[in-house]
């Protein structure tokens, strides 16, 4: 049966591992690019800090995932996987792995002492003819209030509003309202479409739009872009990131899917060393970068981030 309603679908884009190299061209790991690694030896994250996967379900047995803390919300969809070979599970595994899985791992594994939240949009049914999977607008809504409700500290959304509609637009407004609201920190994918513009969620003031780059830290052509991404949002690697994939094994994948979990795994950790900080603090601190006026937002940068939020603790303690 044809979907008539605006849909949300997932953001990523199928890459080979073996990717191409530029000759004479030296490419940082990505976790380097964004200069996570001395954070990240800082802090595995800590349980206080709750970040919630707005997504598929995930494959929660995995090795890599079983000493995560992991909590369902309840609702119509499962937050385990029923269908390992479902592009739901495959897809929120895979986020889930970037943030969740245990360091050591090929996955980046960037705050595995975190609790995560699973809350499904994505039914792992069988797409039709490979798309990705969808959902509408509402059902997006109400899966943020939920996170909301249920505790969460940060919103991964690694999806983008496909197809709008002035009805899902006031839903999503709504719900992104009330995230500001409770300072709940909403990171979301800004799409793989290729277009200049903007979406309900992508032009939300409260909203942190996350492009995807290279491994040398040049915007991918298919990420969307536009002037409240430039001026809001974030660029973070999404070329070929290694993560975590049902049947035990790991997988090569990209988009800005991919990109978007490295700003929140960033701000997790952000707020594990900082856990009396405000969502607000934590925003301006990811984004204390030198602005210009630009469709393409600058690269993450969460060192300088955590140094801009001890210099501010300091400050605060002197005065």
């Amino acid at each position: 049966m044809l979907r008539t309603t605006p849909l949300i679908t997932s953001s990523y884009c199928e890459q080979h591992s073996s990717l191409p190299r530029e000759s004479g061209v030296d490419s940082a790991s990505p976790l380097d690019l964004v200069r996570l690694t001395p954070l990240m030896k800082l802090t595995n994250g800590r349980a206080g800090v709750v970040i919630a996967l707005i997504d598929g379900p995930v494959a929660t047995a995995h090795a890599d995932l079983a000493s995560a803390s992991i909590r369902e919300i309840p609702g119509m969809l499962a937050g385990t996987c029923a269908r390992a070979d479902s592009t739901a599970c495959m897809h929120g595994t895979f986020v889930a792995g970037i943030l969740f899985a245990k360091r050591g791992s090929t996955a980046p594994a960037i705050c595995p002492d975190c609790t995560l939240l699973v809350r499904p949009i994505f039914a792992e049914g069988t797409s039709p003819n490979g798309q990705m999977p969808s959902a509408t607008p509402e059902e997006l809504a109400t899966a943020i209030i939920d996170c909301i409700n249920a505790g969460a500290h940060v919103i991964n959304l690694s999806a983008a509003l496909a197809q709008p509609s002035a009805k899902g637009q006031r839903r999503l407004e709504e719900a992104l309202d009330y995230s500001a609201r409770h300072g709940v920190i909403v990171v979301a994918a800004a799409g793989n479409q290729g277009t200049v513009g903007s979406t309900a969620i992508t032009r939300h003031p409260w909203v942190i739009p996350v492009i995807a780059c290279d491994l040398r830290g040049r915007p991918i052509s298919y990420s969307n872009l536009g002037n409240s991404i430039g001026r809001r949002g974030l660029s973070a690697p999404g070329q070929g990131i290694t993560s975590l994939v049902a049947d035990g094994k790991q997988i090569a994948f990209g988009g800005t899917s991919a990109a978007a979990p490295f700003v929140t795994g960033a701000i997790a950790l952000l707020w594990s060393e900082f856990p009396a900080a405000t969502a607000a603090e934590l925003k301006i601190a990811v984004r204390q970068v030198a602005r210009r006026a630009t469709v393409v937002p600058p690269l993450l940068d969460a060192w300088t981030a955590y140094q801009v939020m001890a210099t501010n603790r300091a400050s605060r303690i002197v005065t």
